[in-house]
């Protein structure tokens, strides 16, 4: 699967009382597809995963997937503390045409912090038998989160890890830039073929899905209407989607505004900021002065968005959700024990956001 420009970690709205707002999430599923974003991260770092239960999580799922346009590529993140429960999530979402699954390490598996360079870190047994247990009997390829909360992947880990064939990338959570180089240099004998559109945009799932067939039954042509029949126009079938494919390698996504640039040049393929959720269309204009080659415009584009994130992640997820409400997406309330941002707050968010694309 090919994984290029923005991908955006929706966030999951509640009613008031805390159950899950399928209605309001089918709205922001809907609204982020009509934006040139690529692709939707669901049960991702915005999601308040931890909160939600094991059926919420399939309700999530699937209605990010009946919902979503066919182009956008679908990640469903499955990073739950065994190894059964993720697959039995990876299960669901492929039963749904999901693209891929995101899976961080769960916290009973201790990762030290990245604070001695980027090649320092044994790759550990434990790590190592939880991602290849799951990749190994995983239907959709495997997307490796660094879980920068608890401590990143260390390069080694990830560089012996990108050579299991349901593996196809990183989303690089921390935030040393210095490890996407790292991380590009360790695995850069890693070959992969994705399968693409005519235009070199990704093929997903539901695109490739063979068309419905034809009606038939008891149809009649016109020439019956000679007969005395009547006639019924029968629609053509809709044709395959006609494909390519691209080299990708391993392929690493940034999950910042700040510093996306230097992640592009040091070979980053595509971003997932938090922020991204909020201002999608302004995230968007920095991948596309960076596909321009318009240096000037990129670092003005990355500058403005960094404000706004440095200052939305310092409050979390609820400064998230207000952001999303005034850039005309359903944010809501966070579920407990989160509360909603001042009135203070949601001014502050409201001035730092003022003239950005959603």
């Amino acid at each position: 699967m090919l994984l290029e420009g923005v991908h955006v970690p929706i966030t999951t709205p509640f009613y008031p009382d805390g159950r899950v707002y399928l209605r309001k999430l089918e709205h922001n599923v809907r609204r982020l597809s009509l934006t040139p974003v690529s692709g939707l991260i669901a049960l991702g770092p915005n999601s308040e995963y931890t909160s939600l239960s094991t059926d919420e999580k399939r309700t999530i799922l699937a209605a990010t997937a009946d919902t979503a346009a066919p182009e956008k590529v679908l990640i469903a993140g499955i990073s739950e503390a065994g190894v059964q429960p993720a697959l039995e999530l990876a299960d669901y979402a492929a039963a749904h045409l999901f693209d891929a699954v995101l899976l961080a390490a769960p916290a009973a598996i201790d990762i030290p912090f990245w604070h001695s360079g980027p090649q320092a870190g044994e790759p550990t047994t434990e790590l190592l038998t939880w991602f290849r247990s799951i990749a190994d009997r995983s239907p959709l390829p495997i997307l490796l989160a660094s879980h920068a909360a608890g401590g990143e992947l260390p390069v080694l880990t990830v560089a012996a890890l990108a050579h299991h064939p349901n593996i196809l990338g990183l989303l690089e959570q921390s935030t040393h830039i210095s490890r996407v180089a790292a991380l590009r240099q360790a695995t850069a004998g890693i070959q992969r073929t994705s399968t693409t559109t005519v235009t070199f945009t990704a093929a997903t799932t539901r695109m490739l899905q063979p068309p419905p067939p034809a009606p038939t039954g008891n149809l009649l042509s016109a020439e019956s209407l000679a007969t005395g029949g009547t006639a019924v126009a029968i629609p053509p079938s809709t044709p395959a989607l006609k494909t390519r494919t691209k080299q990708t390698g391993f392929q690493l996504l940034w999950s910042h505004a700040a510093e996306s640039i230097a992640a592009f040049r040091a070979g980053a393929s595509a971003v997932a900021p938090a922020a991204a959720a909020s201002v999608p269309g302004a995230v968007f204009e920095i991948w596309a002065a960076w596909k321009d080659g318009d240096t000037a415009l990129m670092h003005e584009k990355e500058q403005r968005v960094t404000t706004a994130e440095a200052y939305l992640l310092q409050q979390g997820v609820p400064a998230i959700k207000a952001a999303a409400e005034l850039s005309g997406y359903f944010g809501g309330r966070p579920r407990l024990p989160q509360l909603p941002p001042t009135a203070q707050i949601q001014d502050h968010i409201a001035a730092i956001l003022d003239g950005m694309r959603s």
